[in-house]
């Protein structure tokens, strides 16, 4: 299968990221689905996740 990138828009913040067609490929052999996030978006979610269980 060939890739192609495409956008995505961000459902926390509503900017539009790109989803690279090397990183769809990258989330298919690892069986993921496609991110719902921008970069910017899961690194801020992700340091509250461990904010919140360092307490």
């Amino acid at each position: 299968m060939e890739y192609q990138d495409k956008t995505l828009v961000c459902k926390d913040c509503g900017q539009e990221f790109i989803f690279t067609a090397r990183d769809q490929e990258f989330y298919a052999e690892k069986g993921f689905s496609n991110p719902v996030r921008c970069k910017e978006c899961r690194i801020a979610r992700k340091a509250e996740r461990n904010n919140r269980n360092d307490n």
